[in-house]
């Protein structure tokens, strides 16, 4: 098979040269892009590409954005649990800090407290501090760290802000032990303040009082306030102890008398020591006895 004039097959047939299309080319894009900028007819094509290339470009960024993300997690979980160890040991610090200061203040309202107690009181004091409970069941006792040698004697009432709580019994060089008004064991002289009438106030051993061989129609009434008589000799009188909380005169010819202490006798930590008002007559010995008065001598005669 032969060809008129000896010309090439169409298949190697040469079109324009590479310039000559390279500038076609770019002519047309050219074109397309002023008419493109001008009447905005490829916008929708666009938008249709990148509706469809959406989910390939998420998929080629997650691993990417995974990676990232990962690094920022775990660095921002670090940050948050130095963070939180921090504003932890912060909060101790400061409740710690918090309760110190409420505790002193609380010390320094009963200290002032017992300020004025012992400026309205005109006798010799003495401040001291409860250090612990005497570990015996069966009585209710404490121990003070003053002794003999700072002027603790024997017998000397005991008291804080609000009123007695107890009586020394038993002194040591440098600590004494005060026996409270709760123990069943402890008897105080007093007065009913509104009616004078006297009588003797004993611990019941269960944290109350109890006033005892009063008649039953005596003159004491619930909400009575209860002071010392000092007629002991040995405590001031005049100082509050207790409040009637109940009387019952039913049944009995003694009335029933219930009390309840004013000073914190089973809370106190800050106390006063009161001093004797003033030194009794030294009793007389067993076996003393009293020499009979020496006879009159006799009468001249006229």
């Amino acid at each position: 098979m032969s060809y008129a004039g000896n010309q090439p097959p169409p298949i190697f047939r040469r079109g324009p040269a590479p310039l000559v299309r390279l500038f076609l080319l770019v002519s047309l894009c050219l074109v397309m892009l002023v008419a493109d900028l001008r009447f905005r007819y490829l916008e929708v094509l666009r938008q249709g590409l990148s509706v469809v290339t959406y989910p390939l470009q998420m998929a080629a960024s997650a691993p990417v954005d995974f990676l990232r993300n990962a690094s920022r997690y775990f660095a921002t979980l670090l940050e948050v649990q130095v963070d939180n160890a921090r504003l932890r040991a912060r909060q101790l610090e400061v409740g710690e800090r918090l309760l110190r200061f409420e505790l002193l203040e609380q010390e320094n309202a009963r200290l002032r407290a017992l300020l004025g107690m012992a400026e309205r009181l005109q006798v010799k004091t003495l401040a001291a501090e409860i250090l612990y409970n005497v570990p015996d069941a069966f009585s209710s006792k404490v121990i003070l760290d003053r002794g003999a040698r700072h002027g603790v004697e024997p017998g000397l009432v005991v008291l804080d802000a609000e009123g007695v709580i107890g009586q020394v019994t038993r002194v040591y060089p440098v600590q004494s032990e005060v026996t409270l008004l709760s123990d069943r064991n402890q008897a105080v002289a007093v007065v009913v303040e509104r009616s004078g009438v006297r009588g003797v106030l004993f611990g019941t051993g269960q944290g109350g009082l109890e006033m005892r061989f009063l008649l039953a129609d005596a003159d004491v009434q619930a909400g009575d306030r209860i002071v010392t008589s000092g007629l002991d000799g040995v405590l001031v009188p005049g100082l509050p102890v207790a409040t009637v909380s109940e009387v019952d005169r039913e049944g009995e010819a003694f009335a029933r008398i219930l009390c309840e202490p004013l000073g914190g006798v089973e809370t106190s930590l800050q106390v006063l020591v009161i001093g004797r008002e003033q030194a009794g007559p030294p009793l007389p010995e067993p076996d003393e006895q009293v020499a009979p008065p020496p006879p009159a001598p006799p009468k001249g005669r006229r």
